[in-house]
């Protein structure tokens, strides 16, 4: 079965949590599958150090990639089936369609870019997932897709959010939800 959406893979993670704590059952009145989720999300991950250190340095990889203009080897750890909404509200499915993307935009408008990924939290949902929340910049912008303004200083700041999942012992990039940051509003007088 191919995971379509960021949503569906979290709920068939949690799904899966909730599975996995049959043993939790007895001690839970009701004995149904929402106690069975809440266990599940309760219970503390470990987080071992060799994983959080392998997914940050494929976060660093991408950057590097980004500063280098090589949208291939941005895209080189993302899964087949890769979920991704970029930052304009489009959405699209597979690891080709993910690489093209980033190739068109590295040779277009955000040609002669650097990023800065700064990593706000890595959280495991099992020794296997984990949620990456980034604090991203593309620095030197110059232009942007008709009807999107040049950010004055240059940097489009975005949160983004990628999911990761380790497979025979690889970690790949599964979900990519990229939001531009909004200019704060003045404040009221």
């Amino acid at each position: 079965m191919t995971l379509r959406t960021p949503f569906v893979l979290l709920l068939g993670l949690g799904v899966g949590l909730a599975m996995r704590t049959a043993a939790a059952q007895d001690r839970l009145p009701g004995n149904n599958a929402v106690n069975h989720l809440a266990v599940a999300a309760a219970a503390p991950i470990q987080q071992d150090s060799g994983s959080d250190a392998a997914i940050r340095a494929i976060v660093a990889e991408q950057a590097a990639a980004w500063d280098a203009g090589d949208g291939a080897r941005y895209a080189r750890h993302v899964g087949p089936d890769v979920s991704f909404t970029n930052l304009f509200g489009m959405v699209m499915y597979g690891a080709p369609a993910f690489t093209q993307r980033h190739s068109d935009i590295l040779a277009t408008f955000y040609k002669g870019t650097t990023k800065h990924h700064g990593i706000r939290r890595v959280r495991f949902l099992t020794p296997d997932v984990a949620i990456v929340d980034i604090d991203n910049e593309v620095r030197g912008v110059k232009a942007m897709p008709a009807g999107i303004a040049v950010p004055a200083d240059g940097v489009v700041r975005t949160q983004l959010m990628e999911v990761f999942m380790r497979r025979n012992g690889r970690w790949s990039i599964e979900a990519y939800h990229n939001v531009d940051v909004k200019p704060s509003a003045a404040p009221a007088r």
